[in-house]
């Protein structure tokens, strides 16, 4: 996969102390954040996963399961309208 740069803007006393703590680690702060950038998506992909499984089951009990696409799109709309109107 194609590598591409960001550019990350933070305080030069934090960037002193994170590199320090890099080192300690045993790694550059590049290599951190790219762990640590990871992470958030491993934990945000099995969050939701975790949250498709609940809603799932939700409609399983519910008997939800046999919606189409179109009354999905729908009770989402429905839904959105009444938070809207604050009903």
């Amino acid at each position: 996969m194609p590598q591409v740069s960001m550019t990350v803007r933070m305080d030069s006393q934090l960037k002193q102390s994170f590199d320090a703590l890099c080192r300690e680690f045993g790694m550059s702060a590049n290599t951190a954040i790219n762990v640590f950038a990871r992470a958030v998506v491993v934990y945000r992909t099995m969050k939701g996963l975790e949250a498709f499984n609940a809603l799932r089951e939700q409609a399983e009990k519910n008997g939800l399961q046999d919606m189409t696409l179109d009354e999905i799109n729908e009770e989402i709309r429905h839904y959105r309208e009444e938070r809207r109107l604050g009903a």
